[in-house]
């Protein structure tokens, strides 16, 4: 059985769950300090429901997908790859947007959180309910960008919902380790290199999804003849080229195949393809170029985000967590 295909989900839950994790124990640590730990249970069950929650959608969307390729069988073999590159570009558009957003507001999250608490301590009716909403939301978030990336990945099984599993089992355990027993660990250094890697595997499902728009329209071509000038390529390079893709950039099917030991390590994590044709060189490297230049400035600013308070709150996150 080949594991490979977890990595990427393994890598994209453990940061994402990190992130709802250190909600999660600003949440505990903050209620214990006012002295209302009676309303852990709500934490708890914040998570519980939004774990599930998760799950369900990524079973309805994994039903829709099966619905649609089933429900007419003329075009299932052009439904199946275009919805997945259809979900591959809704989770490119989430995961980087994601990715520089909570850079960004990585100093002032510690903030934000204790300003969310404190509202809903105020209202002793609703405020089991209000720190329940606020996991709640923690978790779906974090969740419903896995599940989007799992489903675009859906014709690899299993192995990927394996990954995410153990990605967030990890996340569980870095996050006892941070506020259960205290352990200092540098949360914004693994912030950094867990962004990097997402970065690149976001990168390597840029060229994926463009591989499935190509066999869609690809398929679609060779059904009936009105289709057949999708394929415009075609008619400008009838040697080395796709169907939308343009002429080939390298080959490297006998040197380093993606199916096999190291490219296969190579092709689920990066994006690696021994076939890669022009049209998804450049989509990769606009990709590298655009969001990993705002990824990377995002690092380097100096002048976080205000608080709602208006008062600067460069003092708290990430970092104040680390030195608990």
């Amino acid at each position: 059985m080949d594991f490979s295909s977890a990595l990427p989900t393994f890598i994209i839950t453990l940061r994402e769950g990190v992130e709802a994790a250190l909600v999660v124990g600003i949440v505990l640590a903050l209620l214990k300090k006012a002295k209302q730990s009676k309303l852990n249970p709500w934490v708890y069950a914040g998570i519980g429901v939004g774990i599930i929650a998760s799950a369900m959608v990524g079973v309805l969307f994994s039903w829709i997908i099966q619905w649609l390729g089933t429900s007419n069988t003329q075009y299932a073999p052009v439904i199946e790859p275009l919805l997945e590159a259809v979900f591959g570009v809704a989770a490119i558009a989430m995961l980087s947007w994601m990715l520089i957003w909570m850079t960004q507001q990585a100093r002032s999250l510690k903030g934000q959180v204790e300003g969310a608490v404190t509202a809903a301590l105020k209202d002793d009716a609703a405020a089991g309910w209000g720190v329940f909403s606020l996991i709640l939301i923690a978790v779906l978030r974090e969740g419903f960008e896995t599940v989007l990336f799992i489903v675009a990945k859906f014709q690899q099984g299993l192995i990927p919902a394996l990954g995410a599993l153990g990605g967030i089992t990890m996340a569980a355990g870095i996050g006892v380790l941070l506020f259960k027993w205290g352990v200092k660990i540098d949360i914004r250094r693994f912030f950094q290199i867990m962004g990097v890697f997402l970065l690149l595997i976001v990168a390597g499902l840029v060229i994926s999804t463009m591989t499935d728009f190509d066999t869609a329209v690809k398929t679609l071509s060779q059904m009936n003849r009105e289709s057949e000038s999708l394929c415009f390529y075609y008619e400008r390079f009838t040697k080395n080229s796709s169907c939308i893709l343009g002429p080939m950039v390298w080959n490297t099917t006998q040197v380093l195949p993606q199916n096999k030991f190291p490219g296969i390590i190579l092709h689920t994590l990066f994006g690696y393809a021994d076939k890669l044709y022009i049209v998804q060189a450049v989509g990769y490297l606009v990709f590298l170029f655009t969001i990993g230049g705002l990824y990377f400035r995002s690092l380097n600013s100096r002048n976080p985000l205000p608080a709602k308070n208006g008062k600067s709150s460069s003092t708290t996150g990430d970092k104040s967590v680390s030195s608990r």
